[in-house]
C-alpha cells in the first residue's frame, strides 16, 4: 500500500504539533505514514507522497532541522514524486511563510508535482495552527487529491 512521508521543519515545535495531528488523522484513515523530524533524502521513500510541513525562522529562513534536506534537494530529480506543502508563519513579518515558499521552490527544481496549492497558516489568526491544517486536510479537495494519488 502507498504511504505518506511527513517531513517537518520546526524550531519551536508548532509545526511538529501540526505534523503529529496529520499523523493521527492518517492513522484514522488507515493510511501508513512516517514522520521525519530531521528529513534526509536517504531515509525517504521516493514512491510515497511527501507532505512537507515547515515554519519560517529568522529573516525568512528554513528551520535548522530541515536546512540540510533543502540542500540535498539541489542535486535531485523527482519527476514521479508528488507532494503537499503546509507552511506556518506570522503575518506581522514581511517574510510571512518564506520557509514554505523556499521549500516549494526547492521542490519545483526537482520536477516533483505539487498536488494542491499549499496552505499557509498565519499563527496570528490561528493560534492553534493544527486546527486550521486539519480542516484543510479534511476538505473534499485535499481528500480527493490524496485518494486519487493513492489509487495510482
Amino acid at each position: 500500500m502507498q504511504k505518506i512521508e511527513i517531513l517537518v521543519g520546526s524550531m519551536l515545535g508548532a509545526t511538529e504539533y501540526v505534523a503529529d495531528a496529520i499523523c493521527e488523522k492518517l492513522q484514522e484513515m488507515g493510511i501508513p505514514n512516517q514522520l521525519h523530524l530531521k528529513p534526509d533524502i536517504a531515509d525517504l521513500d521516493r514512491t510515497a507522497l511527501w507532505l512537507i510541513c515547515t515554519s519560517t525562522h529568522g529573516a525568512g529562513e528554513l528551520p535548522d532541522n530541515i536546512k540540510p534536506f533543502s540542500k540535498q534537494l539541489e542535486e535531485q530529480h523527482f519527476p514521479h514524486l508528488s507532494y503537499l506543502l503546509v507552511g506556518l508563519g506570522d503575518s506581522s513579518y514581511d517574510t510571512f511563510c518564506e520557509g514554505a515558499k523556499q521549500m516549494q521552490k526547492d521542490m519545483d527544481k526537482t520536477n516533483a508535482e505539487l498536488l494542491a496549492e499549499p496552505i499557509l497558516v498565519d499563527v496570528l489568526q490561528h493560534p492553534v495552527p493544527e486546527d486550521e491544517v486539519i480542516a484543510w486536510f479534511e476538505s473534499d479537495h485535499i481528500r480527493n487529491k490524496i485518494q486519487s494519488w493513492l489509487q495510482r
